[in-house]
């Protein structure tokens, strides 16, 4: 048989890399007859630029001249992907992320880092920039991104606002006569999710509750990214319906009025490693996840997997951290494998590797 496995990463415990490597080194011990095909996966949030490095030759690792501003305002290393055509990778999730803050900062969390990154990358000569997008700390809409790619946030007084969602209800005017253009080949958005900005189905609500905020925070955050929404569009071309524009804390949102353009990220990783040409070839497809739920089909990489093996006839297996709903194909939970969260996290490789061997007892001898 012909095997793909495509796993997106198990966030806080293993890359999609070592994941693919473990599942991959479980399945042969059950199988040695079968080929492989081991492609990692990401959709725009964690390592989906080292998926890209790995798929990429010639790609390269470029460091910000100086440290960029992280989620809580203390600077971090700054750096991004730089690919043979010209191409800047910046990966939010490396400088912005969740788990780069001690403690939760949902009114003050700030993506300017990823603004800075960008902006080094354009200033260092990339000709197009993509941008992915998921893992954020914050949510706000995006405003420190353009607030680090030149733009000024101003209150009625013309101070400048502090970082975070929260001061967006202050917002007055916007000035981005100092903001950077974009490159002349384009931005892409890699964006993880389907969720729009505001509303019950956007950023604050969907994802708020991951970063700490409350009920009554949600509902603060939600109406200051309104604001936001209406004082961006009175400058730049800005549409908070769209689908994606929620995506890292609306950070789709900000990026996408900056002029870039909002895509699905499990897609576009896809096509850049190769999965899209070789899915049709193998006999069973095997991904997996952190944590499989009903969120998992709105735009993650098992969802879009899965959707890829039923319109082909596929069978799949998804392996997950925890299978809180059951998949459409089989299934393998690393608790139930490890007898607890806690331990399948201390010993990710471990269990993935054991969930490979079980995976693959599942299939039918050839």
């Amino acid at each position: 048989m012909r095997v793909l496995i495509a796993p997106d990463s198990f966030k806080g415990s293993a890359t999609a890399r070592d994941a693919a490597r473990a599942l991959a080194d479980g399945w042969v011990r059950e199988r040695p007859g079968d080929e492989l095909v081991v492609l990692p996966q990401a959709d725009g949030g964690e390592g989906t630029a080292e998926a890209i490095r790995a798929a990429t030759p010639g790609a390269v690792w470029r460091t910000t001249p100086e440290p960029v501003t992280g989620p809580g305002g203390a600077p971090v290393p700054g750096r991004w992907l730089s690919l043979p055509d010209g191409t800047a990778v910046a990966e939010l999730a490396t400088v912005c992320g969740l788990p780069m803050l001690g403690t939760p900062d949902p009114m003050g969390a700030t993506t300017r880092g990823l603004g800075e990154v960008i902006r080094a990358a354009v200033g260092a000569g990339a000709t197009s920039v993509t941008v992915a997008l998921g893992g954020s700390a914050s949510t706000d809409g995006g405003a420190g991104a353009l607030r680090g790619l030149g733009a000024r946030l101003l209150d009625d007084t013309g101070a400048e606002l502090p970082p975070g969602g929260e001061a967006l209800s202050r917002l007055d005017r916007i000035d981005v006569s100092g903001l950077v253009p974009p490159p002349p080949d384009g931005v892409e958005l890699l964006a993880d999710t389907t969720a729009t900005l505001t509303g019950p189905h956007g950023a604050a609500q969907v994802f708020g509750p991951q970063k700490g905020a409350s009920a009554g925070q949600i509902a603060v955050l939600d109406a200051a990214l309104t604001r936001f929404a209406e004082v961006l569009g009175a400058v730049l071309p800005a549409d908070p319906g769209r689908a994606g524009t929620g995506a890292a804390g609306g950070a789709g949102f900000g990026l996408s009025a900056w002029g870039g353009e909002l895509v699905d990220g499990a897609s576009r990783i896809a096509r850049r490693t190769g999965l899209s040409d070789v899915i049709g070839t193998c006999d069973v497809v095997v991904t997996g996840e952190g944590r499989y739920d009903h969120t998992s089909g709105t735009g993650k990489v098992v969802g879009s997997l899965l959707a890829r093996c039923a319109a082909l006839d596929l069978p799949s297996i998804v392996v997950a951290g925890r299978l809180a709903v059951p998949p459409p194909g089989a299934g393998v939970d690393l608790t139930a494998l490890a007898g607890s969260t806690e331990a399948a996290i201390a010993e990710p490789t471990r269990f993935l590797h054991t969930a490979g061997a079980h995976a693959a007892r599942t299939i039918p001898s050839a």
